[in-house]
């Protein structure tokens, strides 16, 4: 938004809408002061009722205001509420009330207008200090210009900066070759331990590699593809990988570049609990998935259970409740999920699909659990294969409350394309799939992929390219 000239002392209007997206927000602005006006104690007031998401964090923001009143006189409330944050200052909390409001020329008496006058009787107010309305709403936002109050986004939520990019989890070098290690100007010691190739790597470690990445010396045939197991400023280790390509593959499907050999590695991979896989529509996220997914749970018996799950969200409009029991009515949001599994059980000889008969989906349904996000919270998932997709369209939080329900012997799997989030407030650098993946970025039991080559037709892959 416009750029702001900030003084040392600021003040800073916090929206309905911040406060929802993070109830922690309070204290989130170091040694600067949060100001919640009346309008925003109102709205917090009509969301609190009901049992979904919106109104059990309105409830967690009023207790978070409720223990922060309970011990002050109205004095101190008048002069600010002291807060401790957790950078070690301290600052405090304004609650703003005017009862002879008056609404801006031609504008209509709207909680986002009364929020607007409040913020310009504050600023005329205090002409010392920098007053600052911080909300998600960008609509909002321009208005505030429009107005000349000064307002910003909250970017204490955000995973990365604007001006980068979530990490791919890949560093390919083209124009090394043969020659990666003088590319690199290291020195190689290579060793077999069980069946595993390690490499052992002393020299200037590239600052850019972290635990769990691929490095690669060709996007396609590559000669080289090895995981990082350890990284130091001065040393690494190096894992090969297997090759999917040609000669090995899970449940038959096989790898058609390096990204997608390095994410049917990281499923397969028993040191691997948690995989991210990004990529726009058709790169074969949901396909190389269940595919693993069977693998593991049909023939090498080490997981009792498939669970899938996505957040059900429509790209229109709602056509209405569904009948039903819960994975009814969660089977019109998992068309993905029957178009692979159509895919993957098909014969190879005369294109029928076992995925038809009575008897596969009967075998499959025992062992396939296709679960509401909804319903999810308080369960443990133990000996579970985990599939979370559209995971760009859930909040941090609520992504945190399905990665800790995993329980012994779970590997759980996000998947999704920040470039198709459909929830609002959230952006590509805000969404839960963003914090998992930065968040996990060091986690030797994490790995994360963006894939890039379309799998379907020309067609699909002009229309990503034209559209």
């Amino acid at each position: 938004m416009v750029r702001i000239d900030k003084k040392a002392t600021r003040l800073y209007v916090l929206d309905t809408n911040v406060l929802i997206h993070d109830p922690a927000a309070l204290y989130q602005f170091d040694e600067h002061e949060v100001v919640i006006p009346m309008t925003v104690l109102e709205e917090l007031d009509k969301h609190k009722n009901g049992i979904r998401e919106i109104a059990r964090t309105a409830r967690q923001v009023s207790r978070t205001l409720s223990d922060l009143t309970a011990n002050v006189d109205f004095d101190q409330i008048h002069q600010g509420i002291p807060i401790e944050r957790a950078a070690g200052s301290n600052g405090c909390l304004r609650l703003l009330c005017y009862s002879d409001l008056t609404l801006p020329d031609n504008m209509d008496d709207s909680p986002d207008n009364r929020l607007l006058a409040e913020t310009c009787r504050l600023r005329d107010e205090r002409p010392d200090a920098s007053v600052i309305l911080v909300t998600k709403d960008i609509n909002l936002r321009v208005k505030a210009s429009a107005l000349g109050v000064p307002v910003e986004d909250y970017l204490t939520d955000r995973a990365f900066d604007d001006t980068d990019v979530m990490a791919e989890g890949v560093k390919i070098y083209p124009d090394a070759g043969h020659d990666l290690w003088e590319t690199l100007a290291m020195e190689v010691k290579v060793e077999r331990d069980h069946h595993k190739v390690i490499y052992h790597l002393n020299g200037e470690i590239p600052p850019e590699w972290y635990l769990g990445m691929l490095v690669s010396d060709n996007a396609h045939e590559a000669s080289f593809e090895a995981i990082v197991r350890e990284s130091a400023p001065h040393q690494a280790t190096l894992e090969l990988l297997t090759n999917y390509r040609h000669g090995a593959s899970v449940w038959g499907v096989h790898a058609h570049d390096s990204r997608q050999n390095f994410a049917l590695n990281l499923l397969m991979d028993d040191d691997i609990d948690l995989v991210t896989i990004a990529g726009s529509a058709g790169t074969g996220k949901t396909f190389m998935t269940l595919a693993a997914a069977f693998q593991q749970t049909l023939d090498s018996k080490r997981f009792e259970r498939i669970v899938f799950t996505r957040a059900p969200i429509s790209m229109s409009e709602d056509i209405g409740f569904l009948p039903g029991t819960e994975e009814e009515k969660m089977s019109p949001w998992m068309g993905a999920f029957h178009d692979n599994m159509d895919n993957l059980l098909r014969d190879e000889h005369d294109g029928s699909s076992t995925w038809n008969q009575d008897a596969t989906r009967q075998l499959l349904g025992s062992r396939v659990q296709i679960r509401a996000p909804g319903f999810m919270r308080g369960r443990t998932l133990n000996d579970t294969f985990l599939i979370i997709d559209e995971a760009q369209n859930f909040t941090p939080k609520q992504l945190k409350s399905l990665v800790t329900r995993a329980g012994r012997n779970t590997k759980i799997v996000c998947l999704g394309n920040v470039g198709q989030i459909d929830t609002p407030y959230l952006t590509a650098n805000t969404c839960g799939m963003a914090a998992v993946v930065q968040n996990f970025k060091n986690w030797p039991h994490a790995g994360h992929v963006t894939l890039q080559s379309v799998e379907r037709s020309r067609l699909a892959l002009a229309g990503e390219e034209l559209l």
